[in-house]
């Protein structure tokens, strides 16, 4: 898969995602669950997230699971997810359920072994920056929010680009 969508109930194998599969449909078995860590979101909540390594077959990587799911799913749970997609997390992939994603768990699952071996979030990809995404500094075309502003957005109390968010600081 390379970014396009699977047609509908299409499974694929672990091995062919790729950071671009969006709209992923597959089954994999959970190997292992890491540890629970509680994150602040961007709305100032706090979470609780762990990775559990999936896999089939032909390869393995890390799924990311989000508050309930996280106790909702366990080792050695064959998972039958509609709807996923990949999204790089510091440069290494990642499988994701979402908001538009599902999944269900299978009774009798068609996974004997996992393949280990070939963990795709091993690999360790170039990841886009974004640098609009806020906080200190803005910088060129963004930095929505946050202290600096500079000359192209943001300031203190956010606003957008050009000179029309909050207070901005002066260079001399």
């Amino acid at each position: 898969m390379s970014g396009e969508e699977p047609s509908e109930n299409e499974l694929v194998k672990v091995e062919t995602l790729t950071p671009n599969s969006r709209g992923v449909n597959t089954i994999v078995k959970v190997v292992s669950k890491g540890e629970i860590r509680s994150v602040t979101g961007r709305d100032y909540s706090v979470r609780r997230v762990a990775d559990a390594l999936v896999g089939d077959e032909t390869g393995s990587l890390y799924m990311t699971l989000w508050d309930d799911k996280i106790d909702a799913i366990n080792e050695d749970a064959t998972l039958s997810i509609t709807n996923g997609y990949i999204n790089l997390f510091r440069g290494n992939m990642r499988l994701n359920i979402g908001k538009y994603g599902s999944y269900e768990l299978v009774e009798d699952s068609p996974i004997t072994e996992v393949n280990k071996e070939n963990n795709l979030s091993d690999k360790r990809y170039e990841q886009e920056r974004r640098f609009n995404r806020g906080g200190y500094g803005g910088g060129r075309g963004g930095g929505r929010g946050g202290y600096g502003g500079g000359r192209s957005g943001g300031g203190y109390g956010g606003g957008g680009g050009g000179r029309s968010g909050g207070y901005q600081r002066r260079r001399y």
